[in-house]
């Protein structure tokens, strides 16, 4: 059973900000408020049929044990038991998720940042492919998604590449994302047919809002400079690029994408801010990353994570021990939902039996 005092601290809160709102929330909180009004309302109509469900299984016990009920009243009484048994086991699991302590972050936009790794002129390749999987995966998912910079290698493929990728909870699917993906398979520049074994490393970044940091001009130092592209081409005439660097942390950010230097800078900015903010939260909260890295990883960039296999068509997530033999469908990013999906219930498992084990 779930503690009754916890439900009611939820439920509690709802009602709290349901009067608020209709007050008018006040210039300033309105936003904030609504945001978590629309969390926290499927977890409200989730308790009140967890209690409802609750309470008919209360009076179908209380009809069977009842010495005045007859036999025909009991072994209906029996059936129904049975059916609310099934039905309040499934809410008070769904309940249990839904009352897990979140990362604040869960909800954000993301900014996937891919580089080639170990492996030269096929990991540049192999990084292009996750490219291309994060995007047809988002796209999926109903997502925005917008490459944001990439700096492509000789033979097609990336150096490094960022998207930025727009929706509710996008943080909270790839967040487990980060770390160095292997591949293995012969690479298109091996004349012996040889099997390689290449990297590339991700990193999933909440995209930060104003309120999550404050960024002020004196921290930073921007640079402007004429973008140029692969071999001196397509010079720009115009100081297009920007280099924009935090003095305090040294954490600079060059954009070079757009011909315009207004967009640019926006896009910099944007990365930057995301960098800090994951920056901060990694330094204020290593409890955190401590219970990462006890359920599916630390979400450290040098921890490898997994495996992608082409001569067996296999893909291998070490950190839950998952294998599919479905490498083609994960790799254009049409069944990596799969593997995504069995990293968050894993993540769900182990974050639940723990808050047990504190009840």
């Amino acid at each position: 059973m779930i503690p009754e005092a916890k439900l009611e601290r939820v439920l509690d809160r709802f009602a709290a900000l349901e009067a608020q709102l209709a007050q008018g929330g006040g210039k300033s909180g309105f936003a904030k408020l609504s945001k978590e009004h629309a969390q926290l309302a499927p977890v409200a109509l989730a308790i009140q049929a967890y209690k409802s469900a609750r309470d008919q299984l209360g009076q179908a016990a209380a009809l069977i044990a009842d010495p005045a009920s007859d036999a025909e009243m009991k072994a209906l009484a029996a059936d129904e038991e049975r059916s609310l048994r099934a039905r309040f086991n499934a809410l008070e699991h769904d309940v249990k998720l839904m009352l897990l302590p979140m990362d604040a972050a869960d909800s954000s936009s993301a900014i996937v940042e891919i580089r080639a790794g170990t492996g030269g002129q096929e990991a540049a390749l192999f990084a292009g492919d996750l490219l291309k999987m994060y995007a047809r995966y988002a796209q999926l998912q109903g997502w925005k998604v917008d490459l944001m910079s990439m700096s492509e290698s000789d033979l097609g493929g990336i150096k490094e590449g960022v998207l930025d990728i727009e929706g509710e909870g996008v943080y909270a699917k790839l967040k487990f994302e980060s770390g160095v993906h292997r591949v293995q398979r012969v690479p298109v520049t091996e004349a012996s047919g040889r099997i390689h074994t290449s990297a590339a490393t991700v990193a999933v970044l909440p995209e930060a809002e104003d309120v999550d940091v404050n960024v002020q001009d004196k921290d930073l130092r921007i640079d402007v400079y004429r973008a140029s592209g692969a071999g001196g081409q397509h010079v720009n005439k115009t100081e297009s690029a920007v280099r924009i660097t935090h003095l305090p942390t040294g954490i600079a950010v060059a954009m070079q994408e757009e011909k315009s230097q207004h967009k640019n800078r926006a896009k910099a900015m944007k990365i930057l801010k995301a960098r800090l903010f994951e920056a901060e939260r990694e330094r204020q909260d290593s409890a955190r990353a401590a219970e990462r890295k006890g359920l599916v990883g630390s979400g450290d960039r040098s921890e490898r994570i997994r495996t992608y296999n082409f001569p067996q068509a296999r893909v291998t997530d070490h950190r839950i021990n998952l294998t599919l033999y479905k490498l083609d469908r994960i790799i254009s990013g049409d069944d990596l939902g799969e593997v995504i999906d069995a990293l968050v219930t894993e993540d769900q498992a182990s974050r639940l039996a723990a808050e047990e084990e504190v009840d």
